[in-house]
Formats: structure tokens, sequence, C-alpha cells
């Protein structure tokens, strides 16, 4: 939903990105887990009454994922913010990266649980993006002209369209903690980066 006042700074992330492995990959790939996940690291920390009022899943549901979550490291309490029985969660990193290898793994459950995590990504992003098309006249009519829906072709070999997504993740990172990030008209921006392969004719 549109927001036009200023978010306060999130405390440090405990780690900034989790490097998956086949086994954290299959804990993570559950559709409510991703949701989870991505709820605690965008809108902040949770109960798992909270997430499920926020995600419209029932409280036993979330609680379980959660927990799920926390045995795979994704996960953990937050005990800034714990008062009596009431359990706060809050995700460890800040986002999570893999190795191509995951792709191709012995284990078909491993590709599988890839699979899953990649069209949940695909979906959440078209989701997004429909939202902002949707609401774009609730902002201020300055972030239409800021916003961006490009799209480019490129002939490039594996190796050289590595380094151009390296480059634009390094050149994003310098934007994460900007010294504007505190002034009255910020917002949160989303950036989706997508780059694959297409057959031409």
């Amino acid at each position: 939903m549109p927001n036009e006042q200023p978010q306060p700074r999130r405390a440090p992330w405990p780690q900034d990105t989790r490097v998956l492995d086949p086994r954290s990959l299959r804990g993570l790939a559950h559709p409510l887990r991703i949701q989870l996940l991505r709820s605690l690291r965008h809108d902040g920390p949770a109960t798992a009454s909270g997430l499920a009022g926020r995600l419209g899943e029932s409280s036993g549901a979330t609680s379980y994922h959660l927990r799920q979550l926390a045995a795979h490291g994704f996960v953990e309490d937050d005990p800034s913010l714990g008062k009596g029985r009431e359990r706060w969660w809050r995700a460890v990193q800040r986002g999570i990266s893999w190795d191509e290898s995951l792709h191709h793994d012995a284990d078909p459950a491993v590709r599988g649980a890839a699979d899953l995590l990649l069209h949940e990504v695909a979906a959440h992003h078209t989701q997004e993006l429909s939202t902002w098309i949707a609401t774009r006249h609730d902002w201020d009519p300055v972030w239409a002209g800021a916003s961006d829906m490009s799209d480019f072709t490129l002939r490039l070999p594996p190796a050289v369209a590595r380094d151009l997504g390296e480059r634009l993740h390094a050149l994003i990172d310098e934007y994460r903690d900007h010294p504007q990030a505190d002034a009255a008209d910020a917002a949160r921006v989303r950036l989706h980066l997508h780059a694959f392969p297409q057959r031409e004719g």
C-alpha cells in the first residue's frame, strides 16, 4: 500500500545473504514459507498471529512453518520485542543466493524445490508490478516519472551475462543505505532484475 511517511531505519541485519544448499533449499521451498520470509524481510518482525493476519492464513499454519524456517536458519526469535508468551520472529538474512549446480542436482527433490522457489519469486514479481500499475494514481505524480518498466535485448555469451548481472547488483548495493533514505518523500522502492536467454526466430 502507498505510504508517504518516512520509514525508520531497520536495525542491522544479523546476516546479509544466505547461500542455499540442497537441505536449506528444500526447507524453504514451500509457498507459505516463502511468503512468511518475504513478509518478515519487507515488513519487519511479527508474531505468528500477526503474520496470519497479513497473509490470510491461520496462526496454526504460520506457527508451524515459522518453526520450520527457524530449523533451517532463515528466521529467529527477536528478543527485543517478545513479552511474556508473545513470540516475535525476525528474518536472519537480507536475501538469499544459490549456486547454479542446484538446478542440476542429482536429487529430483532438490531440482523440484528450485523450480518451486523460482516460480514463486516470478509470480510475486508479477503481482508487485501489477499492484503498482493499479495503484500508481494513489501516489504523488512524481513517482510516475521515477518508476521504470524497461526491457532490453542484448547478444551476450554466458560469462558476459554473468558479469553484467554482478555489476548491476554491485550498483544496486551502493543505494541500500543511501543518505537520503530517511527523507520525507522517501518510499520503499522495489527493483526486479530478470536476465535470461531467449530463442530467436
